[in-house]
């Protein structure tokens, strides 16, 4: 199938397809023509690059995740991207607190600003 049929079916844009075997995440063959050209099984490969992009997940851990997932799935692999993956979820949630704490601090400054104007300084 050729690129706007992969789109079509996966909803992926064009674009993030191109960007997807740029990475090495995605491979085609060319038609004689030059033509990109995809598998059915690029559909499935396609929706799980989607779903790993939707947990927040760079294109270096993609690339790192699949040969285990997808390559060559069998126990220790599966270990090897569990623990990746526990590894992603800590930072995410590192980057959630630090975030939550920025949060507060913006939260004091308009609610000194709030204050300030209450009191008709202003």
């Amino acid at each position: 199938m050729r690129i706007g049929d992969l789109s079509a079916q996966t909803g992926a844009s064009v674009r993030s397809l191109r960007y997807y075997e740029q990475q090495g995440l995605l491979t085609s063959s060319r038609s004689g023509g030059g033509h990109r050209r995809y598998t059915e099984e690029d559909i499935d490969r396609v929706r799980y690059l989607q779903r790993l992009y939707l947990a927040g997940l760079s294109s270096r851990t993609i690339a790192a995740l699949l040969p285990w997932c997808l390559s060559t799935p069998n126990l220790d692999n599966t270990d090897a991207a569990f623990s990746r993956l526990l590894e992603e979820r800590e930072k995410l949630s590192a980057h959630i607190t630090e975030l939550s704490r920025t949060r507060d601090s913006l939260d004091e400054l308009i609610s000194g600003n709030r204050a300030y104007r209450a009191s008709g300084a202003c």
